[in-house]
């Protein structure tokens, strides 16, 4: 969107679902999956724009094998040690375990966090939990990289733009480990809807 003009433009368009259909989910409570595939089988499409309502505010990390110090280069290798976090408002798409080669061949994302809350803060605090309690070991992943977005104040606020990463993360510390394990533990853009 241009907010100088509030005019809407398509940075693309896929013949495909997005990347990115978990965050609209949550937010309308609709299932695209489900109601793609039933099209698809020939049923009617039964809801109009008009009928879709939005709830809350949801985010989602993409969590990459990659090296987020390192210019986000991939970083495959063998994962170890996986848990994924849980609890209300959370949601985790992954297709991954421990033992599981990541291989440079594919695409690195390894799983997706989508957190929804009542409000933009609330779904920030939400996903902060999530990535905390995300344990990979065995490869570098953007984790760390989102805990620090997650803490920006600029991105708190909503102050964000396509340029948001050059402007507000190039200096940004490390997050600092909170013990050993978590140090082993925490070794991975953000999408957000509100």
């Amino acid at each position: 969107m241009d907010v100088k003009t509030g005019k809407f433009y398509f940075m693309e368009i896929n013949p495909r679902i997005q990347v990115e259909h978990a965050v609209t989910e949550s937010i309308t409570g609709v299932d695209l999956v489900r109601r793609q595939i039933r099209i698809a089988a020939g049923e009617p499409l039964n809801k109009r724009q008009e009928d879709i309502q939005f709830l809350g505010h949801a985010i989602e990390c993409r969590i990459n094998a990659e090296d987020p110090e390192n210019h986000f280069l991939p970083a495959p290798g063998q994962i170890e040690f996986y848990h994924a976090p849980g609890g209300p408002r959370v949601r985790v798409d992954s297709g991954v375990c421990a033992g599981l080669s990541v291989e440079p061949y594919y695409d690195s994302m390894i799983a997706k966090v989508i957190a929804h809350g009542r409000t933009r803060g609330d779904a920030i605090k939400i996903m902060r939990r999530a990535l905390n309690e995300f344990r990979i070991t065995g490869i570098k992943t953007t984790i760390p990289f989102h805990q620090r977005v997650l803490t920006n104040p600029h991105f708190c606020t909503g102050d964000i733009d396509t340029q948001f990463v050059y402007k507000h993360m190039s200096n940004c510390e490390p997050v600092k480990p909170r013990n050993r394990l978590s140090h082993e533990a925490d070794t991975s853009l953000v999408n957000s809807a509100w």
